[in-house]
């Protein structure tokens, strides 16, 4: 017996998969014809892995009250510590990928939080340096993706989960909390970078 609840979701598909939302329900997607005790039989099997997750969503939201508006210093020490750390996390995830990057460019942006120009040039958001680092990581991988695939396709995906196999739970994060950054950004502060 387990104890939280899910919700089952049928289509055409061939294999059962497990999504924990951001909300920590949890969200079972099963193949038409299968019946309901292969399902929970699955589910019990995973049970620890579900558990976990759910509690590290719950945790997220937790953390997710509103931030203090971040002032011009604010940005500027973010900018010093994304420049910090970004170069070893892209050095150590371009050799994992096995992609080349070129330059590299920094700024406070209201709707981005990373890109990939078609010559592999990188941008990133400094307001990823207040973020959680698993957070930053996945926006890492995602640019250096980009390398691979210039798009949003399967193979892209498919790319991103080889390096971040739960990169569906951070673009969720990503989701529902961004805004909380971008809107803790005062007038004046958006132009710091580079």
């Amino acid at each position: 017996m387990t104890e939280f609840e899910y919700k089952i979701i049928k289509s055409d598909r061939r294999t059962l998969s497990i999504e924990i939302k951001n909300d920590g329900s949890v969200l079972v997607r099963a193949p038409r014809r299968m019946n309901t005790k292969t399902i929970d039989d699955f589910v019990n099997q995973k049970r620890s892995w579900i558990v976990k997750h759910i509690q590290q969503a719950k945790n997220k939201l937790d953390s997710s009250e509103e931030l203090e508006d971040f002032s011009k210093e604010d940005l500027n020490e973010l900018n010093k510590k994304l420049r910090a750390i970004l170069p070893n996390k892209l050095e150590y995830y371009s050799k994992l990928i096995g992609v080349e990057y070129y330059k590299v460019s920094y700024r406070c942006q209201k709707t981005r939080w990373g890109s990939c120009s078609s010559k592999n040039n990188l941008n990133f958001n400094i307001l990823l340096a207040a973020m959680p680092e698993d957070i930053l990581d996945y926006v890492v991988v995602h640019e250096l993706c980009h390398i691979k695939q210039h798009n949003h396709s399967k193979k892209f995906w498919n790319e991103v989960e080889k390096i971040i196999p739960d990169y569906k739970l951070k673009r969720n994060w990503l989701k529902e909390n961004g805004n909380r950054f971008i809107n803790s950004v005062r007038q004046g502060g958006a132009n710091i970078g580079d």
